[in-house]
Parts: structure tokens; sequence; C-alpha cells
């Protein structure tokens, strides 16, 4: 039964079939009701709403109060949008009737996702922790990760409590994708030193795990999103540099159209300075 769940990744490559507006570099994309939010680098309007089905713009949304654009996502259950700020360490939390608000994280966020509580799962990159926060902002727990883990860059927390985290900046020797137990301790992982062979990562910065375990990794430099089984084995590769026209950044699986969405920025002396989101059929 195993084997067969996964038959679909085995023989299936991501097939380009759409992309979305060039414009400024993309920090976040996510799904909501039926909806497709896109987070930019920008002064005001920084977030574009598109429809999911032929992929329209429907409206912009302006975010006050926010200086860092560094990941987004979103809660079908409260029905917002979480986006971290890395600048002055907040969340911010848009709901669907436009209201905003705001949390101190007290350490800089990188990676923040949703788990099946429906609190809010921050990744603090310079401190090796993940913190969750209800919806509101209370603070529940933080998980202190292992000195092996250096500069976390995103966290996604499974069903049975575990969770996958990628780890590695440009400077680290290890860049790896992890599976970390409740109690902070690695149980499996796949990479280990910096390259661009099967097995290696350059900057894995983004995750996505489907409803059978599967995780999709966004690996920066080799351009690609990488795809792995619930023990963190290498299956395949789902979209390469050919489906891209810049660097990978930031993703979004819509488990139930199959769509995967890949926030694509071009880099010009180490910075973003235009980005578009390329979809995929998975």
């Amino acid at each position: 039964m195993q084997l067969l769940r996964w038959a679909w990744c085995l023989c299936t490559v991501g097939q380009v079939v759409h992309t979305l507006p060039e414009g400024e570099p993309v920090t976040g994309v996510t799904l909501l009701a039926d909806e497709v939010y896109v987070l930019r680098w920008k002064v005001c309007d920084q977030v574009e709403v598109y429809d999911v089905i032929n992929c329209r713009l429907q409206r912009r949304l302006n975010m006050p109060d926010i200086r860092g654009f560094v990941d987004m996502t979103s809660c079908e259950h409260y029905r917002c949008v979480y986006i971290a700020d890395h600048i002055d360490d907040y969340v911010h939390r848009l709901d669907a009737q436009g209201e905003v608000a705001r949390w101190a994280v007290n350490d800089k966020p990188w990676g923040i996702s949703v788990n099946a509580a429906h609190n809010v799962l921050v990744t603090c990159i310079d401190v090796r922790k993940i913190k969750e926060f209800s919806s509101r902002g209370d603070l529940l727990r933080e998980l202190a990760l292992p000195d092996a883990v250096i500069h976390p860059r995103h966290a996604i927390q499974t069903r049975n409590g575990e969770f996958i985290v990628s780890h590695g900046r440009t400077t680290d020797t290890v860049h790896r994708v992890c599976k970390v137990t409740a109690d902070g301790d690695i149980i499996q992982s796949h990479g280990g030193q910096r390259g661009s062979d099967i097995g290696q990562y350059n900057v894995p910065i983004h995750l996505a795990v489907d409803d059978n375990g599967l995780v999709f990794v966004v690996d920066v430099f080799n351009r690609r999103v990488t795809l792995l089984s619930p023990t963190l084995d290498y299956i395949r590769q789902v979209v390469s540099r050919d489906d891209l026209k810049w660097l990978p950044r930031r993703l979004c699986l819509d488990i139930h159209r199959r769509r995967l969405y890949v926030a694509d920025n071009e880099m010009k002396d180490d910075y973003f300075t235009t980005g578009h989101v390329v979809v995929l059929s998975v």
C-alpha cells in the first residue's frame, strides 16, 4: 500500500502550467479559501491575491507597520494569513476580513508554518529554536534544536508530532533536511556537505509536506525542488533549473489540486531584485 500511495511521484516530474506576473521579489506564497496569496518585498500593497483556478489577480492588500518580509503561511481553520517580519522580529496576522494584528517573536524569525493544532510554528535562525504560538500570539512552547542544526531555515510539524527541519546558510559546511523528535533529537536526515549531487544541497531553504508525508525541498543555488520520502530518502527531482528562470526561494503545495507554487527570484549583487511565481502540476 505504501508503494501504491507513492506511485504517482515515482513517475511524475512537475509540469509548468502557469506563471504569475513578474514584479518585486516574492518572499512568500500560500493558499487560503481557493485563492493564492503572494507576498512581495515592497513598501505598500505587499500581498497580491490571485484566483486559484485561472491565476487572475483579484486584489492587493496593504500590510501596515511591517518592514521585513521573509516568509508567509496560512490557516484555513482561522481563515488568516501569517507573515514573518525578520527585521522587527514580529509575526503579522491578516484575517479574511482584512483585520491586521501582530505579536513579538523576541528572536529573528525565518521560516513559518502552521501545525495540525492550528498553531503557528516560527523557526528562529540565530538561536536554533522552533517557537509555537497560538493564532493570537500566545507563546505555547519552545523547542531547542540540536547543535548540529546550524541556522535552521524552515520547520514543519508532522501529524505524529515530529518536525522536518531544513538548515544551512551559504557560509555553512553542512546543508541538510532533518527529522527531529518532539524532544529535539535528530532521528533521520538527508544531505550533508554542501554540494550539487543528488544527496547534497546548496541552501535548502523551504519545505512542504503532503498528506502522505512526502517532503518537497527548495534547494536554492542548485535551482531545483527535491522530493523525499517520509523517511527522508531521495525519490526524485520534481522541479529542475529548466523550469525556473532564476532562483527558487519559497514554495506552497496545493494538496487537493496537486499543484506546486514556487517563488522564483532574480539575484543581482547579492540582492533579490525581481520575482514571480511558477505554478507546476505535480
